[in-house]
């Protein structure tokens, strides 16, 4: 026996002097590695499932962002082209207007309709004006006349203000200039003279 414990090293020694203390105490060498081990890898499981479960959070955060703002896009493109499809002639639409304004002051400057020399004339620029109107109605551009109408500064620009205690304050008295409408955005404002109360 002496001999066995003179062959080995200090290090040794300890090492069994330790296993035999823990014997002793009624342990186990090898479970109290064991349980120090499978702690330490059971925080390690829980920390990883933490950070994965995090980072599949943060994921799905982002994706449902991400499909957000697509839909968001998608809607302000549709919105855009409805609203180039629905004012695409509000520029020509503009341009026709003088050309109403013309023919409707053709027929205006004519004293006598019944003439046989000016019938004819009258009759055709009627027709043609009567066309124009029609083509514009079909392109969705609506005319303004609010003769008698009360005054709507969104609709109406006011050339001039007139005493007038025949009407209510506010009225339109006389259009200067007829306005118009392209699908109810107004692309030019009648030109009016409004009433308002001698007594004011």
């Amino acid at each position: 026996m002496a001999g066995e414990g003179a062959d080995k090293t200090p290090d040794e020694l300890n090492g069994e002097t330790r296993d035999e203390e823990i014997l002793e105490a009624g342990g186990d060498l090898d479970s109290s590695t064991d349980g120090e081990t499978s702690d330490v890898s059971s925080e390690t499981d829980e920390l990883i499932q933490e950070a994965v479960a995090a980072a599949l959070a943060e994921q799905h955060d982002m994706v449902l962002r991400a499909q957000a703002e697509v839909q968001n896009m998608r809607r302000r493109c549709e919105q855009d082209v409805e609203k180039a499809h629905k004012f695409a002639l509000e520029k020509f639409g503009t341009e026709l207007l003088p050309v109403m304004d013309n023919l409707e002051r053709a027929l205006q400057a004519v004293t006598n309709a019944d003439d046989e020399s000016v019938k004819a004339l009258y009759e055709g620029v009627e027709l043609t004006l009567k066309g124009f109107a029609e083509t514009l109605i079909k392109n969705n551009i609506e005319q303004l006349d609010p003769q008698g109408e009360p005054f709507d500064p969104q609709q109406h620009e006011a050339m001039s203000i007139v005493e007038n205690d025949d009407v209510e304050p506010n009225t339109v008295l006389t259009v200067v200039q007829k306005g118009y409408l392209l699908n109810g955005r107004v692309i030019r404002p009648a030109m009016v003279m409004v009433a308002k109360s001698s007594k004011a």
